[in-house]
């Protein structure tokens, strides 16, 4: 009798847990003991690394569980390497994800043959800001305004082919007609930034605005920078005389090209996953990197390594993706001839 009395309790607490306790249990016993990585796809020292780094330190007190957490590099092809390596080698099981380049989920939409994935089918965990990228020449170089770039080369310093450093000015010499060249090889933001330093290159036409003033406010103390223009959809409220890039196209259709390739600003700091991760650890990942970033133990981090924060939910990341994914295809052959252009 009393057994059949335990059973009955047994099955009465068994029907009281909800689905998302159930869940969140669920969750919580797969990652208690493992380790995510969360993997950048440049070289340790610029935005991508640190903000990944400071997510390594907070994030796991969020996720159910409270897994390991730990930073594994993985630059190459300016951002390239590491998205197809989630998209199509890491474990879907939501141990890894990553932040890399913001234009590297548009490479097929590009014509780019080495981007081996569909951006709308990655898990987009969420964004750690809204980018405002600038376009900063070393103050050696002759050029000072957007005209003197159409009559002067400028060399611009690269991590690789795809980098939205090359992507943007390759943009802006077919639509305004500058004269950029490119240098490409460099691991990441940080060595592109001593190469100018160093005089091996005069630009950096893909910086963003808070990485200007917070890692490097030397350069505006001593204006060793100009800053030729703003590549964003509306200027930053702290740079009303830098001029926007977009308000020179020529025609309405040139002006489109430069909305589809300033779009992915609005995620400015990206973080995916694999496709495929279980629906409830893909919850569990966006909802802990959500609540990392308001953490003020977080917050804190971030201001330290003076990172910008603006969160940016996986929802409203894949509705970025999912738009620019139906760009017309006119506007998407231009662009193709646009990338493809030599270096």
């Amino acid at each position: 009798m009393r057994s059949i009395h335990q059973a009955i309790l047994f099955a009465c607490a068994l029907a009281c847990v909800t689905p998302a306790q159930a869940a969140n249990e669920s969750v919580a016993s797969f990652y208690a003991g493992r380790t995510v990585t969360i993997y950048p796809g440049f070289a340790p020292g610029g935005s991508a690394a640190l903000y990944s780094e400071a997510l390594s330190r907070h994030m796991s007190r969020f996720i159910p569980g409270n897994p390991m957490m730990n930073v594994q590099h993985m630059p190459g092809a300016g951002g390239l390497t590491v998205m197809n390596y989630i998209a199509n080698t890491a474990a879907r099981d939501g141990t890894a994800f990553s932040i890399t380049d913001r234009t590297a989920a548009f490479g097929p939409l590009m014509g780019n043959d080495n981007s081996k994935f569909d951006g709308r089918k990655l898990t987009w965990i969420g964004s750690a800001n809204i980018e405002s990228t600038t376009c900063v020449i070393w103050h050696t170089s002759p050029v000072k305004t957007i005209e003197d770039a159409k009559k002067h080369d400028i060399v611009i310093g690269a991590s690789g082919a795809t980098a939205s450093e090359v992507v943007y000015a390759k943009a802006v010499n077919e639509l305004i007609g500058t004269r950029f060249k490119f240098v490409i090889g460099y691991r990441g933001s940080h060595d592109t930034d001593l190469a100018m330093e160093r005089g091996e290159v005069q630009a950096n036409c893909g910086l963003g605005w808070t990485v200007v003033k917070n890692r490097h406010p030397s350069w505006l103390a001593k204006n060793e920078v100009r800053l030729l223009y703003q590549i964003a959809l509306s200027k930053h409220p702290e740079l009303p005389d830098v001029p926007l890039i977009i308000d020179y196209a020529k025609t309405p259709e040139d002006r489109r090209i430069f909305e589809f390739l300033f779009s992915p600003q609005e995620m400015g700091r990206p973080f995916f996953a694999p496709p495929g991760v279980p629906e409830e650890r893909a919850a569990a990942l966006r909802d802990a990197f959500m609540a990392t970033l308001k953490d003020p133990q977080f917050l804190a981090d971030a201001t330290r390594l003076g990172l910008e924060v603006q969160p940016l939910d996986g929802a409203a990341v894949q509705k970025i993706v999912d738009r620019m994914y139906s760009t017309p295809a006119a506007t998407l052959d231009r662009i193709k001839k646009i990338m493809n252009s030599g270096t």
